[in-house]
């Protein structure tokens, strides 16, 4: 787009994905790695068909690797949970428990072999903890 359109330099790029592969979020950030500095997203993915880029994942997908990307959202993400909550409630649609970000199982770990881990380094199975995105 670039190189083929005029005056693009003067204008925010977007990004609009849908969710019908599972592949929103990837091809969202996919977008900003290319120049798009809007990507546009809805609480718990919500949209047409199979939904949209889900908010929460592509914030934290952003503020997690920042220091990579060099780039940050304002977003506060420790509203993100109680936001997901509100907006299930409000529109009846349960969010699945393993659901990426807000998801009730996103922090819980049931394997021994993932309890000992977390135990002895949080890290070994978290890049983020609880508290980032108000959980």
């Amino acid at each position: 787009l670039r190189e083929n359109v005029p005056g693009i330099e003067n204008v925010v790029l977007s990004v609009h994905c849908h969710d019908d592969l599972g592949l929103a979020v990837a091809n969202s950030l996919s977008g900003v790695l290319n120049g798009a500095r809007q990507v546009e997203v809805a609480i718990n993915g919500i949209g047409e068909r199979a939904g949209n880029t889900s908010l929460e994942e592509i914030a934290m997908a952003l503020h997690t690797r920042r220091a990579l990307l060099g780039l940050s959202t304002g977003i506060d993400t420790t509203q993100l949970t109680r936001a997901s909550r509100l907006v299930s409630k409000v529109t009846g649609m349960v969010v699945q428990p393993n659901k990426a970000i807000v998801g009730a199982n996103a922090f819980a770990h049931e394997a021994g072999i993932h309890q000992d881990g977390m135990l002895k380094n949080e890290e070994t199975y978290e890049i983020m903890r609880p508290e980032t995105v108000g959980a």
